[in-house]
This record gives C-alpha cells, sequence and structure tokens, in this order.
C-alpha cells in the first residue's frame, strides 16, 4: 500500500496524514495533532497486531489500557486489536510543555522615548543571535543583542534614527530607519556600520530572500541591495492609494501588503512588482511566510488572509483585541504579537497558528505595545515599544505539529 490518496479523511483535531511503514496491510487510523493535546476515537482492529507511527515529537497511544510511547519518526508494535477499540493518541510534546507560555526577560535601559521597534534572529560565525532596534531622537541611537533571547547587551547604532525594522540573510543583519536615507549593517550583530538608501523616504518593509534584501516604504517606494550597504532603487509598488507596511518572502515570491485598501503586491525579483487583492479591505501591516503559507494581520480587526502562492487570499479569523503589528513562523507555527487596540495600545494578547488558517489565543507576561517578534534556536522572542518600558519575553511552544498512524500489521512486530 502506498500514497495518501487511500488514506480515511483525517479524524476531528487533524490536518494531514501520515505516510504508512513498508509492510503494513491497512490503514486503521491516521491524522496529525495541532490545536489539541490528544485526541480519542475508536478503530475497528481485525484480530492482528498494529503498528504504530508518530512524527513531529513522538506521541504516547493508549489501546486496551495499555500505553505504547512511539519516539519522533519510528514505529512500535502492539498487541492483537479485536473489534471495535478505544484509541487514545496524546502528543509527547503537549504532555510536557504548555503551548505558547511566554516568559519575561530584561532588555538594557535604551533611553528612548520609542522602545524597541524591531528584532530578528541570524547566527553568525556558529554563535546565535538576536538583534533588536529602537527608535529614537535622542543624541544616541540603541540597539541590543542576545545569545539566548534572555540576557541583553546594549549596543550603539552609527546614527540616532527612528530604526524602523532589521533582518539577517548573507551572514549579516540590515536594519533601516524611518523618514531618512540612512541604513545599516552589521556582520557580527554587534559592530554596526552606515549605510545609504536610494531615495529620502518612510522606509518601514524589510526582508531578505533569494540573495536580495528589499526595503518597502510606506509611500510605495522600494529597493534591494545584496549586502545591505549599496541600495538601488527598485519599480514602485503598484498601488499608490495605500500606506504600504511590511515585505516578506518565501516560494520564490516577495510579498508586501498595505493598510489602506485591501492592497498587496508580489515580486519575484524584487525589481517588476504585480498588484494582488487580499481577502477584504482593512489595515494590512504584518506579513510572514512559513510551511508554504503566507499570513498577514490586520492592526484595526481580528481579520486575517493567507495565501499559498502570494496572490490568491483567503479570509480567517484571528483572536480579536491585539492591534496585530508583528508576526513570523518557525518550528511549526505562526505567532503574531500586536499593539493594542485603539485608544489603550496596550495588550497581553498574542496568537498562534500551526496551519496558518486556525488561530489560538495566547497570554503575554504583561501589558504593552508588543512591536515585533522573531524566532531562532528554539525560541519566539519579542520586543515592546513601550515608551515607559523595554523588554523582551521569549516561549518555547511545542515542536511542531505530531503525525501519527496505526496501521494493520503482521501478528508480531
Amino acid at each position: 500500500m502506498a500514497g495518501q490518496s487511500t488514506f480515511p479523511i483525517p479524524t476531528s483535531g487533524s490536518v494531514y496524514s501520515s505516510q504508512p511503514p513498508v509492510n503494513t496491510s491497512g490503514v486503521l487510523l491516521d491524522g496529525s495533532l495541532v490545536n489539541s493535546s490528544s485526541i480519542t476515537t475508536s478503530i475497528i482492529g481485525t484480530g492482528s497486531g498494529a503498528v504504530l507511527y508518530a512524527g513531529g515529537v513522538g506521541a504516547t497511544f493508549t489501546i486496551n489500557g495499555t500505553s505504547y510511547t512511539v519516539t519522533p519518526g519510528s514505529t512500535v508494535g502492539t498487541a492483537a486489536i479485536s473489534g471495535s477499540t478505544s484509541v487514545t493518541v496524546a502528543s509527547n510534546a503537549f504532555a510536557t510543555t504548555a503551548p505558547a507560555t511566554f516568559t519575561a526577560s530584561t532588555m538594557p535601559t535604551n533611553g528612548s522615548s520609542n522602545g524597541w521597534y524591531a528584532v530578528a534572529y541570524g547566527v553568525i560565525n556558529s554563535i546565535n543571535y538576536y538583534v533588536a532596534v529602537a527608535g529614537s531622537y535622542t543624541p544616541t541611537s540603541y540597539g541590543a543583542y542576545s545569545s539566548d533571547g534572555i540576557s541583553w547587551n546594549s549596543i550603539t547604532m552609527p546614527s540616532s534614527q527612528v530604526w524602523k525594522n532589521i533582518t539577517y540573510g548573507n551572514s549579516r543583519f540590515v536594519a533601516i530607519s524611518y523618514n531618512a536615507t540612512v541604513g545599516a549593517y552589521s556582520t557580527n550583530g554587534t559592530t554596526w556600520t552606515a549605510s545609504t538608501m536610494p531615495i529620502s523616504t518612510s522606509w518601514f518593509g524589510l526582508a531578505y530572500g533569494n540573495g536580495y534584501f528589499v526595503a518597502t516604504a510606506v509611500s510605495g517606494t522600494t529597493a534591494r541591495s545584496t549586502d545591505g550597504t549599496s541600495w538601488t532603487a527598485s519599480n514602485n509598488l503598484p498601488v499608490t492609494t495605500t500606506y504600504w507596511s511590511q515585505v516578506t518572502y518565501g516560494n520564490g515570491k516577495f510579498v508586501a501588503v498595505g493598510q489602506t485598501v485591501a492592497a498587496g503586491a508580489y515580486s519575484t525579483d524584487a525589481t517588476t512588482w504585480t498588484a494582488t487583492t487580499l481577502s477584504t479591505n482593512t489595515e494590512w501591516v504584518p506579513v510572514a511566510y512559513g510551511n508554504g503559507y503566507f499570513v498577514a494581520l490586520s492592526i484595526n480587526s481580528n481579520t486575517g488572509s493567507y495565501s499559498t502562492d502570494g496572490i490568491n487570499w483567503s479570509s480567517m479569523t484571528v483572536p480579536s483585541g491585539p492591534g496585530w503589528i508583528s508576526v513570523t513562523y518557525g518550528n511549526g507555527y505562526f505567532v503574531a504579537v500586536g499593539q493594542g487596540t485603539s485608544g489603550s495600545y496596550t495588550t497581553n494578547v498574542g496568537g498562534y497558528s500551526a496551519n496558518a488558517t486556525t488561530w489560538t489565543a495566547l497570554t503575554l507576561p504583561s501589558n504593552s505595545l508588543w512591536y515585533s517578534i522573531t524566532y531562532g534556536n528554539g525560541k519566539f522572542v519579542a520586543v515592546q515599544g513601550s515608551q515607559t518600558t523595554a523588554g523582551a519575553y521569549f516561549a518555547q511552544l511545542p515542536t511542531g505539529v505530531t503525525s501519527y498512524g496505526i496501521y494493520n500489521g503482521p501478528a508480531a512486530h
């Protein structure tokens, strides 16, 4: 038996099927645990033993009162199973780690009235770096770096700017500033050198992919660079009536979203852009790519939009209230944070999704303007743009989706 076309429809709590092991004669049950810790259902045994399979982080199967622990990517044989039998499958990740539990850590005091605006993750010379930049109009321009997302050290940016965004690629970090021609790059995460953007404008979005750093401005101006030091102006984004926000890269495309209409755009070369339409008119701000999906969220509603190609978009619902401003992907999950609702601009609500379409609220350690989140080395790290307190918080989510399967097998395994 081969291929997934013969599999049954995945059971409740599942989104896709696992690959049956070799030398099995039929499928009794298969699926994936995504947003639930376990599933209980019935199978019809044929009087022979079964083969249990678990992917992701592994699972524990309970059949006829006997528990079988299956490590990731392995199989375990069972005793004979006859007739209708209740089965419980529990993810080993959820059994030991609560999903989306964030813990507080302390950022350096940055002296900025605007707080931390952006954070990114990268690896340089085999060392993990989380690097954050702050928006500051004070004489000193601030940044911070951490090797674990918990303990942070101050760095000085090359000039006093509102550093709006930061990304990692090509063995370096690159940052852009708002309302300026000033950019910056670092080959070690700690020492920064100024660069010059091709146009003085309000740079907002920044991404790396396919050998290029790509920056987008709220006006629709775009620029690209291979090294973050020399920048070249590209064609403008195709809709001039929107306030363009963020850009991401995935599946061979750069994808940008805008705030004032259902505007999106994509480019395969970071030079020529084509307009697209998102699922509804709202203020789209964050956009990210992962696991075959582009995900965009709104800053003023609980509306989300997802796409497999960056061109055709579908609606989804996300937790309400956060004023979504940043989303990232890692470890099998999209995780998003926000700045709060209009009038208060504080929240301790975030959200996560394992499949880009179904979202669950999560709780951050404090109410604040959460501006940016990144993923790397097993942690989601977020920074806040509070005008009174700067901080970063990290979370260890369960390691990916847990796929499982129960298959008819030989009497002994």
